[in-house]
C-alpha cells in the first residue's frame, strides 16, 4: 500500500483522506490545535449547484447523489436575491447564472418577513439550496481515515520537505515518510509547495468577514432562506437562531488567522439594511476567513508537473463544502490511478498543468 501523506485539516484533506484511507496509509497532518480551524470552520457553507465558475458547478452537480441520496448532512434551506431600483441588469443577470425563478414583493415578503416593500423591487427564489452539517460532515471524515487505520494528527507543521525517492517530512513533532504529499493546505498552499521544492501557483488568500445579529424584531428565523444582494454585494443567513450577515467582501490579503475588516463590515451591515425594515442595533459576534483563489479562479486538482510525487488539492475558493464529495473522489482518482466519472474536458481544465507556460 502507498504511505500518503495530506497536509491540511480543513475539508479539503479530510474529505480526500476519507477516500484514500481504505486503499492506502494516510497521514493528516494539521498545523492548528484543532482541525477545521481555518477556513473550513468558518464557513457559511450551502449546497446549491447552480453558483460558482463552470467547474465548480460541474464539481457540485456531481455532489449531488453524496449529499441529496446517499447521505443526511443536508436540511432546506432555500436561495433568495432582491434588487433595488436601478438593479434589473444585475437581478436579471443573477437570475439566469443561479436558475432562479422570479416571485412576487409579497411572495418574497412571506418568507423574510422584514423586507422593506419600498425599496425592494424584484426578487428571485430557489428552494434547491440546503445547509451543510459542516461539522459532522468533517468529524465522519476524520472517523473513516481513523478506521481504516490511518492517522489524524494535530499541532503539526511541517519544518522540513525534501525528496528523497520517497518524502521526508520533518515537523515540530517528528519526522514523516510517504511515496505521495497532497496539498491541501488552503491559504498556505503555495508555503508548503515551496517548502517542498515545487514551483508555487500563485494562490491568493481573500478576506470575507461574517456578523452574527440578533433575529431580527424577535422573528423566528429558522425557516428563512439565505438572501443576497444583488452581484452578491452582501447576504444574510438564518444561523442558530441569529442573523449571519456579511459584505460578501474578496480582500486579497496573505496567509493568516483573519479577523473581520470593521469598515468593511459596517458597509455590509448597511447595505443589508438598506432592504429591511428591522434596524441593526447589536452586533453579538463577528469573524473572518480566508477563501484562497487560483490564478483563474478554479479549483485545482492533479499531480504537480514538476514532482509528481507531489498531489494539488486546492483553490476552492470558499466553494469547498458542496464540491468536496466530487473533488475529493477526482482527487482519489487520479491518485489512485483509476478511471474517472468527472467529464475529461472538466479533468483537464482542473488540472495544474493548465499554468505551464
Amino acid at each position: 500500500m502507498t504511505d500518503i501523506i495530506i497536509i491540511g485539516g480543513g475539508i479539503a484533506g479530510l474529505s480526500v483522506g476519507a477516500a484514500l484511507a481504505p486503499h492506502a496509509n494516510v497521514t493528516l497532518l494539521e498545523a492548528e490545535d484543532a482541525l477545521a480551524y481555518h477556513a473550513s470552520g468558518r464557513s457559511m457553507a450551502l449546497y446549491e449547484a447552480n453558483y460558482g465558475m463552470d467547474t465548480t458547478i460541474a464539481l457540485a452537480r456531481a455532489s449531488g447523489d453524496f449529499f441529496i441520496h446517499d447521505t443526511d448532512y443536508l436540511s432546506p434551506r432555500g436561495l433568495m436575491v432582491l434588487g433595488k431600483k436601478g438593479e434589473e441588469d444585475a437581478f436579471s443577470s443573477d437570475m439566469k447564472k443561479m436558475r432562479l425563478v422570479q416571485i412576487t414583493i409579497d411572495e418574497a415578503v412571506a418568507k423574510v418577513p422584514i423586507l422593506n416593500r419600498d425599496v425592494v423591487t424584484h426578487a428571485a427564489f430557489q428552494p434547491d439550496a440546503w445547509d451543510i452539517d459542516t461539522d459532522r460532515l468533517m468529524q465522519d471524515h476524520a472517523k473513516a481515515i481513523r478506521a481504516n487505520g490511518g492517522r489524524v494528527i494535530c499541532k503539526t507543521s511541517a519544518t522540513e520537505i525534501r525528496f528523497e525517492k520517497r518524502w521526508i517530512v520533518t515537523t515540530n513533532a517528528e519526522t514523516y515518510e510517504a511515496d505521495l504529499i497532497v496539498n491541501a493546505a488552503g491559504a498556505w498552499a503555495d508555503e508548503v509547495a515551496t517548502l517542498a521544492g515545487v514551483a508555487p501557483l500563485g494562490f491568493t488568500p481573500c478576506r470575507r468577514s461574517v456578523a452574527r445579529i440578533p433575529a431580527p424584531g424577535g422573528h423566528d428565523t429558522t425557516h428563512w432562506p439565505m438572501f443576497f444582494g444583488v452581484n452578491e454585494g452582501w447576504y444574510a443567513k438564518p444561523d442558530a437562531g441569529s442573523l449571519c450577515v456579511s459584505p460578501a467582501e474578496e480582500h486579497p490579503t496573505t496567509p493568516h488567522d483573519a479577523w473581520a475588516g470593521d469598515m468593511v463590515l459596517a458597509q455590509g451591515i448597511s447595505d443589508y439594511q438598506d432592504v429591511v425594515t428591522e434596524e441593526v442595533t447589536r452586533v453579538q459576534s463577528n469573524w473572518a476567513g480566508l477563501r484562497t483563489l487560483s490564478p483563474d479562479r478554479h479549483l485545482v486538482i492533479g499531480r504537480a508537473t514538476d514532482n509528481s510525487a507531489f498531489f494539488w488539492l486546492a483553490g476552492q475558493g470558499g466553494y469547498g463544502f458542496f464540491t468536496s464529495p466530487a473533488a475529493s473522489k477526482l482527487a482519489a482518482d487520479l491518485i489512485l490511478g483509476r478511471a474517472s466519472e468527472m467529464e475529461s474536458t472538466i479533468v483537464e481544465r482542473l488540472s495544474p498543468s493548465r499554468f505551464d507556460i
